[in-house]
């Protein structure tokens, strides 16, 4: 009836692939804008700190009499002029304890407890149809930003975006590893996951240059407005173009758990409560704990790039070179880490996966270093190759994920590891403030940003020695008379039919 359509079938998945990533990407966007827009936001509904403050844009540092930041009062402030123009004002800056709880804690809080629900509901229902929901939920929540009046009613929306952000990744990584072979599973996960840092970058341009143009008078509030009415395009895209796929053994379960699939389709009423257990595996543990040291430095370094470059190189505007580092290197990175973790996987199994990990971020750790290190130039070029091998990591972390872990508690896992791994990478980089009192923002960041690549690298290489060798190594190492619990079934099921005698005989054949 629809030949063009049956032609066109072989690319559906990709095209799911392509929906749920601008979902992703879309919710990173409004998760870290307000990181960028602050200090517009500040200024129109009157939150956090107030300092003195430079209010031209033609002037180099270097050639004012004073800065801005040494001037503690208004009459202060006022005072400081060129040329017999006054260079500063006294205004909201965007920081302070106010922007501290919108940007971090009430928002990890919801994230994390809302996508362990998530991640039982989505072994539950229609994965699907829930995504859909929770796209919509965050893009009203990105739209409503935009008509805030006050402080609390921003705090309320991010809790909201929250909410809806946090079932984007259990529901999407299970509809995805369903979809794809595990020949393309680590290059699928890498680019679904490339969300975060697409958001992030995306969230440099948007949030510096959108609020200078002003446009129809709306400000900051433009970027809020269109990101929530593309929020919208996506939901219709999701929820009626996409399809629940059917649930799938992956990695490890479909090579043990093979003949076992029938039973369990045959027994959903089951206990599967033992499966639980396998989040307490140590390699399960280890890889936690080693995403969540490596997640401690990415988030370490995003909350503190902006500010770093601004405080160290206040002359130069950095907005678009880190938008492209963000977005051309780190998409590069991403790419090439999961194709080349794919094309190990058939050889070393999913060991191979986490070998990457490890040399991957080895690899990055001197660059990282180098980015806080150098002047501009060579701080961005050093930043450049950092990302590229250090962007590896998120895409494959998930791929391996669900490939050790039982179909039936996959999103599950996926909630709780994310709960653990956004609230130490989330909160961690709080510690970067006493820390930079005491030694220097620098020396700070030398710590929590490249000592977190350094510390991740050694730990990922201490997981991989836990994970298992090829699927087809190990089906090797098996017994022959493996398939002796399948025949007890089988003959189980025949005797049902056939009756007593039947079953008598069968089972003195069996002898």
């Amino acid at each position: 009836m629809f030949p063009l359509l049956d032609k066109l079938r072989f690319l559906y998945p990709a095209y799911v692939l392509a929906i749920v990533s601008l979902g992703y990407l879309l919710a990173e966007l409004g998760h870290f804008m307000i990181g960028v827009t602050s200090k517009a936001t500040a200024q129109d509904l009157h939150y956090g700190d107030i300092s003195c403050q430079l209010n031209m844009s033609d002037v180099l540092i270097a050639d004012l009499p004073e800065v801005c930041e040494n001037a503690t009062t208004p009459d202060a402030c006022a005072l400081l002029e060129l040329n017999g123009t006054s260079y500063c004002e006294w205004t909201y800056n965007g920081l302070g304890l106010d922007y501290q709880i919108l940007a971090g804690p009430n928002f990890i809080a919801v994230y994390t407890v809302v996508g362990v629900i998530l991640g039982i509901v989505a072994d539950r229902f229609n994965r699907v149809r829930v995504l859909a929901v929770c796209t919509l939920v965050l893009s009203v929540a990105i739209l409503l930003m935009g008509s805030v009046k006050e402080f609390w009613h921003l705090v309320l929306l991010r809790m909201v975006l929250a909410a809806g952000e946090a079932g984007c990744n259990p529901m999407s990584t299970g509809i995805l590893s369903d979809i794809f072979s595990e020949d393309k599973r680590g290059l699928v996960m890498s680019i679904f996951n490339w969300g975060i840092y697409g958001g992030y970058g995306i969230a440099f341009p948007v949030g510096r240059y959108v609020p200078a143009m002003n446009t129809w008078d709306l400000g900051w509030r433009l970027c809020y407005y269109g990101a929530g009415i593309v929020g919208l395009i996506i939901t219709l895209l999701t929820a009626f173009t996409l399809r629940e796929p059917a649930r799938q053994t992956i990695g490890e379960e479909s090579g043990t758990n093979a003949n076992d699939s029938v039973v369990e389709a045959e027994e959903d009423n089951t206990p599967k409560s033992g499966q639980w257990k396998v989040m307490f595996q140590p390699r399960v543990v280890m890889l936690c704990i080693a995403a969540s040291i490596r997640h401690t430095g990415g988030l370490c370094f995003a909350y503190n790039c902006d500010l770093y470059y601004q405080t160290y190189f206040p002359d130069y505007d950095l907005g678009w070179w880190l938008f492209a580092v963000t977005i051309i290197v780190g998409s590069i990175g991403v790419v090439f880490g999961g194709v080349v973790s794919d094309k190990f996987v058939a050889k070393m199994g999913i060991r191979s996966r986490v070998a990457v990990l490890a040399i991957s971020q080895l690899i990055a750790t001197p660059f990282a270093y180098g980015s806080v290190y150098f002047d501009p130039l060579w701080a961005l070029i050093t930043l450049a190759i950092s990302y590229f091998f250090a962007e590896m990591w998120f895409g494959i972390v998930f791929a391996i994920l669900v490939e050790i872990v039982p179909l039936s508690v996959r999103s599950t896992t996926v909630g709780v590891f994310l709960f653990v791994m956004n609230n130490v990478g989330g909160n961690l980089p709080i510690l970067v403030d006493p820390v930079s009192k005491a030694l220097g923002y620098r020396e700070a960041l030398y710590i929590f940003y490249g000592g977190t690549y350094l510390i991740s690298s050694v730990m990922f290489l201490l997981t991989m020695f836990l994970m298992g060798g090829p699927q087809s190594q190990q089906k090797q190492d098996k017994p022959e008379d493996m398939g002796h619990e399948n025949a007890g079934f089988t003959l189980e099921k025949i005797s049902e039919i056939n009756g007593t005698a039947n079953r008598q005989a069968v089972e003195s054949s069996r002898l």
